[in-house]
């Protein structure tokens, strides 16, 4: 049978199974069991699927992935971000847009403390909406800012998906890890000049009001006891990591164990956020690993069967630059995250993405980041991107699921702007890691 026949295949049986509702886990593990007894001789290619599962998974370079999810758990059920917040607000003073540009801000720096845009939006979502609806905000200027800024979770580390990219494509987590740092800060200063420049444009969408004063000395207080630690946590996962003191799982570790630290500091030896936080984060990254374990069999057998080679061959072998080449491979992840989540994107493309950008010449790590970008254009992309889900669960009782789609996409508009200037300028993603070097 031609390799093409058995990718048609393939991918045919994946998406039906996605689409009858099967878990995206039990989806791959299905197409591994029917692959295995095809392709690696039947009975005994069973022990080779286990072994390769057990390989996927028993890996070190995993470990900051349910730490960083932890850093986030701990940092939004204790109330540390919500205290974050508060101060930040009393900061701001008569800007365009002031809600708005404190929503940025705010998710901005919650995403250098959690690896969950999901967390990131329902913080946000939860603390700033209902004032913005009070103001006079118009959806626009209210829900937006959330959705972009609550994303960027994925775009600055710690970033759980990160990891896992890195992971799957072989390459040093660290470097993927800094690659992400200045894409991040970009996307967040594109917000900010979006939402300036529409709220002066239209200012109806973001009435001003009068803003209670707060003393300077009151300001630097709340600013030196909730914010200033964050930069501690910051620094012991981002700074320890590239100065080369720790590795990236050594600084995870450290990261939550800070984050830990603080929660004690504020609320005291509470079990109930202990236990809370230990239990979504086990529960979040079982799902993450079991679709990983899955996912990395599913690509062995593609190679196995011959697709992969032929795809790498088919690609080589088209008369097209290789920037057409790549850009054509973004288009069909923005296509598919559409209807499917991040993780599953990843899983699903990967197998066949990473030897043709290998034979290409591409750098992996550059690749990495703009298919990262892409990523966090899947979590607030209609009709299906989960952030758009959570932010349904958080805002008033009055929006609809079109109020939401059309506040999200502006701010998709500016992330595709950032995946182009990546594109164009590989040094915005490939600076700081060729410092580590």
């Amino acid at each position: 049978m031609e390799w093409w026949m058995i990718l048609i295949i393939i991918f045919s049986c994946l998406m039906l199974l996605f689409l009858i509702g099967v878990p995206v886990a039990f989806s791959f593990l299905f197409i591994n069991i029917v692959g295995v007894y095809v392709f690696w001789g039947g009975e005994t290619g069973f022990d080779q699927l286990i072994r390769s599962i057990y390989r996927s998974i028993a890996s070190f370079a995993l470990l900051p992935v349910p730490l960083f999810i932890l850093m986030g758990e701990i940092m939004f059920i204790s109330g540390v971000a919500k205290n974050m917040m508060d101060t930040l607000d009393k900061w701001l003073g008569r800007i365009p847009g002031r809600l708005s540009m404190l929503a940025i801000g705010g998710g901005t720096l919650f995403s250098t403390l959690s690896g969950s845009a999901m967390a990131g939006c329902a913080m946000l979502g939860s603390v700033l909406v209902p004032e913005m609806e009070k103001k006079g905000y118009k959806k626009q200027m209210s829900i937006g800012p959330i959705l972009g800024s609550g994303g960027l979770a994925i775009m600055i580390p710690p970033s759980a998906l990160a990891v896992l990219l890195a992971s799957l494509s072989r390459n040093s987590v660290g470097e993927m890890l800094m690659a992400i740092i200045v894409p991040g800060i970009l996307m967040a200063f594109l917000y900010i000049a979006y939402v300036v420049i529409r709220c002066i444009v239209q200012p109806e969408l973001a009435p001003s009001y009068e803003v209670e004063k707060t003393d300077l000395a009151e300001k630097i207080f709340l600013f030196c006891k909730y914010v200033l630690p964050l930069g501690v946590i910051i620094f012991l996962v981002i700074g320890l990591m590239f100065i080369g003191i720790a590795t990236p799982t050594e600084s995870a570790a450290a990261g939550a164990l800070g984050c830990f630290v603080l929660a004690f500091i504020y609320r005291g030896w509470n079990w109930g956020i202990i236990t809370k936080s230990i239990s979504n984060t086990l529960r979040v990254t079982v799902m993450m690993f079991m679709i990983m374990a899955g996912a990395m069999a599913f690509s062995q057998i593609l190679a196995f069967s011959g697709a992969s080679t032929g795809m790498v061959n088919l690609a080589g072998s088209l008369n097209l630059p290789p920037m057409f080449i790549l850009i054509f491979m973004q288009l069909i992840l923005l296509f598919m995250g559409i209807f499917m989540e991040p993780l599953t994107i990843m899983m699903v493309t990967l197998p066949v993405y990473m030897p043709i950008i290998k034979n290409l010449g591409f750098d992996p790590i550059w690749f990495n980041t703009i298919m990262l970008l892409n990523m966090e254009m899947a979590t607030t992309t209609p009709p299906f991107g989960l952030v758009l889900f959570v932010m349904k669960g958080v805002a008033p009782k009055n929006t609809t699921m079109g109020d939401i789609y059309r506040a999200g996409l502006p701010f998709l508009a500016c992330d595709a702007v950032v995946m182009a200037l990546i594109m164009a300028f590989p040094a915005i993603a490939l600076y700081l890691p060729n410092l580590m070097k």
